[in-house]
């Protein structure tokens, strides 16, 4: 939702017909209409401009749409996942978020605290990406340094998991031999061994 120019994500949600705006010269299925019988997911839906968040809120609750420019209801079955890294409530207290669209929207909610605030999930997580990368770069069997796990551990993570990944993903660019170290990783701690 944040990363949509606000002028194209409603066409990009809820599809458009041809005509409906200079340029549309065909009719455009959107991404809940195209999420019919599956999942809708939502990165960042704290983000949503407020004009959305009314026509969103429209849809949960009428399990229909209408694209843009279109006059016909279109009926969707769809089940709508949501994340998001602000304070929602903070946003509705500051009237930047609808309340009744968070209702609709949190009848199941998971807080996950922040990297920094979860013992050893950063390692765990790191040691995942580190086999992913190393199959998509053919890097054969990669292994983290005891330096480079200490690092990870004592690592504040001020870019949550998206930071953590990006580093592993560096980390398996940059290493020379087989063994990833503090230093691959971009971590410079004082008194670590690699």
């Amino acid at each position: 939702c944040a990363a949509i120019p606000e002028t194209l994500l409603e066409s990009e949600l809820f599809g458009y017909e041809r005509g409906a705006f200079t340029g549309a010269t065909k009719t455009t299925v959107g991404k809940i209409e195209t999420s019919n019988g599956g999942t809708l997911f939502l990165d960042e839906i704290g983000d949503l401009p407020h004009p959305l968040q009314a026509k969103l809120l429209r849809f949960l609750q009428e399990r229909r749409i209408e694209r843009v420019g279109g006059r016909q209801e279109i009926p969707v079955d769809v089940r709508v996942v949501c994340a998001t890294h602000q304070n929602l409530k903070a946003r509705i207290a500051e009237q930047n978020f609808r309340e009744d669209l968070f209702y609709r929207l949190a009848e199941i909610v998971i807080e996950i605290p922040p990297l920094r605030q979860r013992m050893g999930d950063a390692v765990l997580l790191a040691h995942g990406f580190l086999r992913r990368f190393a199959d998509e770069m053919k890097r054969g069997t990669l292994s983290f340094s005891d330096g480079a796990v200490r690092a990870m551990e004592q690592h504040t993570w001020p870019g949550n998991v998206r930071e953590l990944q990006s580093a592993v993903r560096r980390a398996v660019i940059m290493a020379e031999g087989q063994r990833i170290s503090h230093d691959d990783l971009g971590l410079f701690l004082p008194n670590l061994q690699q």
